[in-house]
């Protein structure tokens, strides 16, 4: 299939693992380039060297072709070409810091190259330099107007800038040219899919594989439309059948991931959390590479009286929502054994206080040859680690059936008192029931955006009288605040002297000092419902952590919100609005009658 064209990732956790159209190491674009060596102007001792790196290339055999290309620029170090092949092989190789320099060299020596303009735009674009992919790809369009991939490419770029009209604008013409190109009619819809338009870019979706029934993106992409359009048949069906024929293996990991999600999302557990294994392949853009030289732990080997090391794997919120567990490895380890975990260096001290009976440090990640490295620092002796594995790996053990998860209504996080003791006073002095908010996330992307309700829709919350709204949001969101305060006349109190970013042991303090917490399932509000806080998640359809239920199983004193379609958030707005004019009246009751 090779990398045609973008995919819609509903389902996927990194968007950057997926490029536009066009392939730098393609069969058309080794003819290209073969042609230029055949016109060019290169020292004669040069020549052999680049012929062997492109049949290097052709044969996919990146290391030999980067070999090739140094010796022909040895002898001649201004040869354009040379440094294009060497741009390549890095890419193909995920060296991209490499390839980046590579590829400016050979656009500074030949700067009015398209196709060099157009290959050094899918890298920037994969290394997320939108603004850089956006003015490469507008000069390789420049050079062939309304061209399929050009368009597309350039499309692709405004769509991830969230620049959805523009990315329209310039998909018109190039349709209206050729209507018959797949590749277009599937990039339009996944810009509609990040859009919320689910219906409307399932219909994309269905003519791009009209025109090209073996179009597996098309038909990936269209899985994750039909599942959130609740036709979860067809839409297993359409993803296995996409993973199975694709021989990207990339792309084979997005899928896999999307199909794990949504087996969960339909409360198969057992199959969800055997595909949830995609999570960890290396063919993801970036992946983490663990630095460990002990045996990894699979799920029910038998690990009594072993020391087992557990390692964040993803996203602080993964680490919180996957803490979930540690009691259950506790047990299964024994008396006998002993359990060592290695966080997010932020989330350490709430660890250590609430599983005091595990050693708890930060890991540490860094770059290396253009990969990124996770560490354990603090292991001294890992002779005396017998086991090892990714944080999440216990899920496939203890968390087989939704009767697996506890009844734990306090939580299983315990935040520091005396910080908790802090925060109450600090707003004791404020009216009404205490309602700690949060609304966005800091990874706001174009697939992300659709699954946070704006806060500009969230008047009929803030017009329920007898509630303090606290912000326990990070990040600089002062221009929300601002907005609540001219549009609905409410002030949202801004909690003094603390890093919500940074301060992550004194925000679930915070947390745990409101009375409520309402927001998305981002770090925060899992924070808050990992410490036993009362909290009001705000979902969108078919959201895996859910489990296939119409609750948050991971903290059982969690309530879900969950919008039927993407977009529609105003009934959930009014849902949440109604329920909390009953919790702050019943509060009041029980304040007038204690």
């Amino acid at each position: 299939m090779g990398a045609e064209n973008d995919l819609a990732r509903p389902g996927a956790r990194d968007p950057k693992a997926i490029v536009p159209a066009g392939d730098s190491a393609s069969a058309d674009a080794i003819r290209r380039l073969r042609k230029e060596l055949a016109d060019a102007r290169a020292a004669k001792a040069a020549v052999p060297h680049l012929n062997a790196a492109l049949a290097a290339v052709s044969a996919h055999q990146f290391d030999r072709a980067v070999k090739a290309c140094r010796q022909a620029l040895r002898h001649d170090p201004r040869n354009d070409l040379a440094h294009h092949v060497l741009g390549i092989a890095f890419e193909k190789l995920g060296d991209w810091a490499s390839s980046l320099d590579a590829y400016e060299k050979a656009l500074a020596l030949k700067p009015d190259s398209p196709e060099i303009a157009n290959d050094l735009g899918r890298l920037a674009f994969r290394m997320q330099m939108f603004p850089q992919a956006e003015a490469l790809f507008r000069y390789h369009l420049a050079a062939r107007p309304h061209a399929p991939e050009s368009s597309n490419n350039l499309a692709c770029v405004l769509r991830e800038q969230m620049r959805y009209d523009e990315a329209i604008e310039v998909l018109k013409p190039a349709i209206q040219a050729a209507p018959d190109r797949p590749l277009l009619w599937n990039t339009l819809g996944t810009i509609m899919s990040d859009m919320g338009e689910t219906e409307q870019a399932a219909v994309f979706f269905t003519e791009t594989l009209r025109l090209d029934p073996g179009h597996l993106k098309a038909r990936y992409n269209r899985s994750n439309i039909l599942f959130a359009l609740g036709d979860t048949e067809t839409a297993l069906e359409d993803c296995r059948s996409a993973m199975e024929a694709t021989e990207a293996p990339d792309e084979r990991a997005t899928m896999g991931l999307a199909l794990s999600t949504m087996l969960l999302a339909s409360g198969d557990l057992p199959q969800g959390w055997e595909a949830y294994e995609a999570r960890l392949s290396p063919h993801f853009h970036d992946p983490i590479h663990f630095l460990v030289n002990r045996p990894q732990w699979r799920a029910f080997d038998d690990i009594q009286g072993r020391h087992l090391l557990l390692i964040g794997e993803q996203g602080l919120g993964d680490e919180v929502l996957f803490a979930n567990m540690l009691d259950d490895v506790l047990q299964a380890l024994g008396p006998g054994g002993r359990l060592s975990l290695a966080v997010e260096r932020r989330l350490v001290p709430l660890f250590q206080r609430s599983f005091p009976q595990i050693q708890v440090g930060a890991h540490h990640t860094f770059k290396r040859h253009g990969r990124n490295i996770r560490s354990v620092p603090w292991i001294g002796d890992w002779a005396d680690v017998d086991l090892w594995a990714p944080l999440g790996q216990p899920l496939r053990q203890f968390r087989l059936s939704l009767e697996a998860f506890p009844e734990r209504p306090q939580g299983f996080f315990r935040a520091d008192p005396e910080r908790i003791e802090h925060w109450r006073g600090q707003f004791a002095a404020a009216p009404g029931r205490k309602i700690g908010l949060v609304w966005t996330s800091m990874l706001i992307n174009s697939s992300r955006r659709k699954y946070f309700s704006p806060i500009d829709r969230w008047g009929p919350i803030f017009a329920t009288p007898g509630a303090t709204f606290v912000n326990l949001q990070y990040g600089d969101c002062s221009a929300d605040i601002d907005m609540v305060r001219r549009e609905f006349g409410v002030e949202i109190l801004q909690p003094q002297d603390i890093d919500l970013k940074m301060d992550l042991d004194d925000v679930a303090a915070l947390a745990s000092a409101m009375d409520l917490v309402i927001g998305p399932a981002n770090a925060t509000s899992n924070l808050a419902a990992a410490c036993g806080v009362p909290t009001w998640l705000i979902s969108t359809p078919g959201a895996w952590t859910q489990l296939g239920t119409d609750r948050y199983p991971w903290y059982s004193q969690a309530r879900m919100f969950s919008a039927e379609a993407f977009g529609d958030w105003d009934p959930v707005i009014a849902r949440i609005a109604g329920a909390l004019s009953d919790f702050v009246g019943q509060g009041t009751r029980a304040a007038a009658a204690g």
